[in-house]
């Protein structure tokens, strides 16, 4: 139980981090790979949530159905976070390249 507790603030501490990059980057493209990685991060916080409940807290069905329906959700969050990231990572690549060489 300690383990995921301390991979749920872990992860939320990620999610922030990334977010915050995101609001602060100039650059179209790294905003949308930040944005991915605050998916991925924001996603498997949920999901990491969800199977917490479904372990250590549950006690009536309400808290089963909660917890399959954020693991289900994180899942689904981290898969779309990590297809994105995968796509943009070559954009994001370039455009560093690009503007690093304008400078």
């Amino acid at each position: 139980m300690f383990v995921f507790v301390v991979l749920i603030v872990l992860l939320f501490a990620f999610y922030l981090f990334y977010k915050t990059k995101y609001f602060r980057s100039n650059r179209h493209v790294e905003k949308k790979w930040l944005s991915a990685k605050a998916n991925i991060a924001l996603g498997l916080f949920v999901l990491l949530f969800g199977i917490n409940h479904l372990l250590f807290i549950s006690e009536s069905t309400v808290t089963y159905l909660v917890a399959a329906i954020f693991i289900i959700y994180g899942a689904i969050f981290s898969w779309i976070g990590f297809k994105k990231y995968k796509h943009y990572l070559p954009f994001a690549i370039e455009e560093a390249k690009t503007l690093d060489a304008q400078k």
